[in-house]
């Protein structure tokens, strides 16, 4: 069963978990219990290609599917919608450790590895306790969820998805991704605001309820993409086991030796489901957490205050230009013993006086458990230069900016256990920027100029779901004021949202 962060609704099951989204009332749902798995089970897991292992591991938390709907799910998420057979390989490069490719999907960012998944258990939730309503999925993104959900979610019967996305606070490529998106129930919004106001829009039409209770009597039923689903989230847990296999099988770890996993850090969703892979018995010594220039996180961790009233920096990493990290809330949840009273405070703390102080023991369990450290843009291009003068091999603006923090912890501990470095997305989502930190001319070239650039540099094939891009028609144009979100929902709800005709 699954419960609520913030003690304030019965325990459901995970297809309701899946289905709701989010909890109606306010606050996150999280397994009861975190399933355990043995040295025998990882070494019969071992040799697993992906889809089976994906199966293998959701149906531990999703036990009201049966083990048929999950292998189904599993093997049509991933498949030939990958460009690579292993669906997240893991490079080498010695002196920096592994690099857990998660970008090989449809939308070439780590968000496909559950967003091919999740629409396919949302669909199954649906038939299980849906009742035959509308299903309008809400989705706030940073830039590469918004693109993996409107893909996943596109033409699939009795559901219609519409995303935010803050007005010149994504990349031109990561704009373009959504607003050439086709498919019948797809809206795309661009929001005057940076994330934060588009997730806490977004957050705010779900705890309203007599918004939702309107919404029901028209037979629709609100959900979301984020990773504020547990949907999104389970099937992230899957890469870390994928990737302690590989090291297994290319003799860099025994079985039982840990390994550490980097993880470049917004709304804390990746790294909270490496650190449930930890909890369930995967061998991983420290979660390092990393963030670009909007260090709120980092300084969180370091004085035990969460602060959101800050500075807030557009950067070359925009999926992590985050203050507001939703899924703290869980993992905060989970460390304290499901401590739901001192959450609660902290959650109207933050809401109200935008701050909060960790509760008594918290950060001496956090300590154990995970280190944090920030970079900078220059830091970060720094290290596209060097990993590519050293390697040949091209890193994006996020996944650098883990390089650079996790460079940064092996200088300040001495510590040199293997570490795996999740590679979020391909280089080609942030060419213009990429070819700036490898030191080459960008005047006068726009995104997708770049991206042809930064191949010909870089000799590396412009990942298909970029390939001609530029070509595809924008059908999606709509922008708004974080006020006017609410009626755009009522209107895409009610079937009279206009829908742009293509150009």
């Amino acid at each position: 069963m699954y419960i609520s962060t913030r003690d304030n609704h019965p325990p459901v099951t995970a297809s309701g978990a899946i289905y709701l989204g989010m909890v109606p009332a306010g606050g996150l749902f999280v397994p009861e219990t975190v399933p355990k798995v043995s040295p025998d089970q990882l070494r019969a897991w071992r040799e697993l290609p992906y889809p089976a292992l994906a199966a293998a591991i959701l149906r531990l938390f999703l036990d009201d599917y049966t083990e048929d709907e999950i292998k189904a799910c599993a093997d049509a998420a991933y498949g030939s919608n990958f460009f690579h057979g292993d669906i997240a390989p893991l490079t080498w490069l010695d002196g920096l450790g592994g690099f857990l490719e998660l970008w090989h999907g449809p939308t070439a960012a780590f968000k496909d590895m559950a967003l091919q998944l999740t629409p396919r258990l949302l669909e199954r939730a649906m038939v299980k306790v849906g009742g035959g309503k509308t299903l309008l999925i809400l989705v706030a993104t940073s830039g590469d969820t918004g693109k993996a959900a409107l893909e996943g979610f596109k033409n699939v019967p009795g559901i219609k998805i519409l995303c935010f996305y803050p007005d010149q606070g994504v990349s031109k490529a990561q704009e373009l991704q959504m607003t050439t998106t086709d498919g019948e129930n797809t809206f795309v919004v661009a929001v005057e605001g940076n994330f934060d106001d588009c997730q806490n829009g977004v957050k705010a039409i779900f705890g309203d309820e007599a918004f939702n209770q309107a919404l029901a009597g028209q037979n629709i039923q609100m959900s979301s993409a984020n990773s504020i689903n547990w949907g999104r989230l389970c099937p992230q847990i899957v890469y870390y086991f994928h990737a302690y296999f590989q090291l297994l099988r290319a003799g860099r770890l025994t079985l039982g030796q840990p390994f550490h996993a980097v993880v470049p850090t917004g709304n804390f969703g990746n790294i909270l489901s490496a650190w449930y892979a930890r909890e369930m018995g995967l061998p991983i010594g420290k979660l390092i957490c990393a963030s670009n220039a909007n260090r709120v996180l980092t300084d969180f961790f370091a004085e035990g205050i969460y602060d959101r009233r800050r500075d807030f920096y557009k950067t070359a990493s925009p999926s992590m230009d985050i203050l507001i990290s939703s899924n703290l809330e869980r993992f905060l949840f989970e460390i304290s013993g499901h401590d739901a009273g001192t959450l609660i405070g902290c959650m109207r703390d933050l809401g109200e006086k935008g701050r909060f102080a960790a509760a008594k023991g918290w950060l001496e369990r956090i300590r154990e458990l995970l280190w944090a450290g920030s970079a900078d843009d220059r830091e970060a291009a720094g290290v596209i230069q060097e990993v590519f003068a050293r390697h040949h091999y091209t890193l994006d603006t996020h996944t650098s900016v883990a390089a650079a923090v996790y460079g940064r912890y092996r200088r300040e501990t001495g510590d040199d256990t293997p570490a795996v470095i999740d590679a979020t997305a391909s280089p080609f989502k942030f060419a213009g920027s990429v070819l700036a930190a490898l030191g080459q001319e960008t005047k006068g070239l726009d995104e997708l100029g770049a991206v042809a650039a930064l191949s010909l540099y870089s000799g590396q094939p412009i990942h298909p779901a970029l390939a001609g891009l530029e070509k595809r028609p924008v059908r999606h144009r709509r922008r708004a004021a974080v006020s006017e979100m609410r009626e755009i929902v009522a209107a895409v709800a009610a079937g009279t949202f206009p829908r742009p005709a293509s150009s």
